[in-house]
């Protein structure tokens, strides 16, 4: 297996700028995944995977020499630990990190269920909102430009190898897009004319709009959208977080569905 001791090698380079830089991703068309689980879900899911870093003392770990096992030994670096330390975004520097690439983008779907992101900017948010659109059997997830960047390792982290089974549509302009999809668009908003959550026949495949976490969802395209809805709330609080408020409504759709059979 190759081995590397230095963090000005060229490879670590390439891959701490993966790690800190969404450009150096879209250039490249490669992510890094982070620890031994998210890196199994992707060999599982026989995801494309580049390169595999192993720090140097985890290298005879059982969870991670099994792994190893299972992999040409050319996909395999070693690396050494103050080296390795000097450039993950991990605070201990202490799990595998693989190399996988980004697929090329299908064309934007205009059927079946949907989950639309419009400048959802905090990573943690749109990777749990990846993971509840997974668990509720939702596939497709059209981003507009400014949200984060769906494999930053904040995201990837967060959603839980949910990428590795969804089909992630980012750098969408999502005005044009609803005016071409041909189902039903749920808009969460708390304005004066949004129906109530659990008042709605959510049986047929639809798409539900989430939006930024200040401002909530842009004027356009709540015009674009076929209705606003929101969540019933007892008490003093007056919103949801945005991935709690997805995850809501996803599992209501589930619900729903699942009553069918």
């Amino acid at each position: 297996m190759k081995t590397i001791h230095s963090a000005s090698n060229a490879t670590l380079k390439q891959l701490a700028k993966l790690l800190q830089h969404r450009r150096a991703r879209v250039q490249a068309k490669q992510a890094v995944i982070e620890g031994v689980h998210l890196l199994q879900t992707f060999l599982a899911a026989q995801w494309p995977i580049v390169q595999v870093y192993v720090p140097q003392h985890r290298l005879h770990h059982s969870e991670v020499a099994t792994l190893l096992l299972g992999l040409p030994e050319a996909l395999i670096t070693v690396v050494g630990d103050t080296a390795l330390s000097k450039i993950t975004s991990l605070t201990d520097a202490d799990d595998v990190m693989a190399v996988v690439e980004i697929p090329a983008l299908e064309n934007t779907p205009i059927t079946g269920d949907c989950v639309l992101l419009e400048r959802v900017q905090d990573p943690g948010n749109v990777g749990t909102i990846l993971r509840s659109a997974l668990a509720a059997g939702v596939h497709q997830v059209v981003l507009s430009p400014d949200c984060a960047d769906v494999f930053a390792p904040k995201v990837l982290r967060a959603a839980m190898g949910a990428h590795a089974h969804l089909h992630l549509f980012p750098e969408t302009d999502l005005a044009p897009w609803c005016t071409r999809y041909q189902h039903a668009i749920h808009a969460t908003a708390l304005n004066h004319s949004a129906k109530g959550l659990y008042g709605l026949d959510l049986r047929h495949p639809c798409a539900w709009l989430f939006g930024n976490e200040g401002v909530g969802i842009s004027n356009d395209l709540l015009q674009a959208a076929t209705d606003s809805v929101m969540i019933p709330m007892s008490g003093q609080t007056e919103s949801l977080n945005v991935a709690m408020a997805a995850t809501v409504c996803l599992f209501e759709q589930q619900r729903q569905r699942l009553l069918l059979g």
